[in-house]
Parts: structure tokens; C-alpha cells; sequence
């Protein structure tokens, strides 16, 4: 059987909801379906976070479920995906992956991600951290999970949020073998090679 090419998105209620838009963004311009549920907690955060309507955002993927629908396809592990990505994950849903509580649509995708040993990304966002925290963290990368939080990287001198933001999300989906092309990698676009460019037209009496 060949792997569908589908991932499963889901948008908590922590802050950053952001992440998850441009998340359904980038897997729609990598041609990848996606299947996504937005929690109630998340349609709050995203009044608050962006001008986007709950309706936009739903557009946005290819499918959508209500927050309490564990009848919904992605509750079954028959149905099958590339995996699944928590963006953001809050200190709660993290909490319910860690204790296999199934008891939203979001935390029994994700629990049937891990039983099925698919890949699971949770952007853990929370500071700081408490030990119940860590342990739960750890207990969900103990059971194949992997803790991916939204930490930027400077290096690619990001002109603005927008820029921070696609770094994230494009080192999450490469977790997931899809590249979007949509930020500079070290040694590759920013780093060494770069600096080993303006060494060049230095020694070449070229302006840098």
C-alpha cells in the first residue's frame, strides 16, 4: 500500500495560533492534504491573535472536524496519514497526549498518531516550564512523540514575524520529509557559505 499523502493539523488553545495557519499555508503549497481540528480554546486565542475569521482559517485546510467529534475518520487509526502536527500545543493537550486521555477529537488524533508509530510533532508553547511539564514532555517522546517548540533561529536575519514564523514551521514539516522552500538553511542560503561568498568579493576588489 502506498502512504496517502495527508497530515493531520491541529490548532490548540496556547498562544500562537499563527503557527498553525501557516502550517495548513505551507502544506497546501507542498500539495499535501490536510485534515484539521481547531479546538474551542484555539477559536478564542485566535480572536485575540489575528484578524482571521474561524471560517477562514477552516478554509484553509482541506478537511475539518468539530472539536468533539471522536466518530470523526482521523479517531481511527485505519485511517491513514503521514502523521500529525500540534501547532501550538498547550501545557493541556500536551498533558492529555501524555496520559492517552482521548477524550476531545485532538487529543484521540493524537493518541492514534502514536499508537499507529506515525509521526507526532507538538509545539509545546509555554515559559516557563514546570517539572509536571518536562515529565509530560518526556513521556510523550518516550512513546515516539517528538517536543518541537517554536524556537527561532537568528541566524537567518529574519526581517520580521512572518520570517520567524516560516523558519518554524518549514523545520517542523522537514520533520516530515517536505521542504518549503520558504526560509535560508545554515551553510546552504546563511552561515558559512555566505560568509564565504563575502570573503570572495572581498578578494575580488568587488563591492560586498
Amino acid at each position: 500500500m502506498t502512504r496517502p499523502d495527508r497530515i493531520v493539523v491541529g490548532i490548540s488553545g496556547a498562544t500562537g495560533v499563527v503557527y498553525g495557519i501557516r502550517m495548513l499555508q505551507a502544506l497546501r503549497a507542498c500539495g499535501v492534504q490536510t485534515h484539521l481540528v481547531l479546538s474551542r480554546a484555539a477559536r478564542l486565542t485566535l480572536a485575540h491573535e489575528c484578524d482571521l475569521s474561524v471560517r477562514d482559517v477552516l478554509d484553509l485546510a482541506d478537511v475539518h472536524y468539530q472539536p468533539e467529534d471522536v466518530g470523526a475518520a482521523i479517531a481511527s487509526g485505519s485511517f491513514r496519514t503521514r502523521g500529525m502536527v500540534v501547532a501550538p500545543c498547550s501545557v493541556k493537550t500536551l498533558a492529555q497526549v501524555a496520559a492517552g486521555t482521548c477524550d476531545t477529537l485532538l487529543a484521540r488524533a493524537c493518541d492514534v498518531t502514536l499508537k499507529e508509530r506515525r509521526r507526532l510533532v507538538l509545539m509545546v508553547r509555554e515559559v516557563p516550564l514546570t517539572l509536571t511539564h518536562l515529565r509530560n514532555m518526556t513521556t510523550v517522546t518516550e512513546n515516539g512523540g517528538i517536543i518541537a517548540p517554536p524556537v527561532p533561529a537568528f541566524y537567518t536575519r529574519p526581517a520580521g514575524v512572518v520570517d520567524i514564523v516560516d523558519q518554524t514551521v518549514g523545520r517542523v514539516l522537514d520533520l516530515f520529509d517536505l521542504d518549503t522552500g520558504a526560509f535560508p538553511r545554515w551553510g546552504t542560503d546563511a552561515g558559512p557559505v555566505i560568509r564565504q561568498r563575502s570573503l570572495e568579493w572581498e578578494g575580488s576588489g568587488q563591492p560586498v
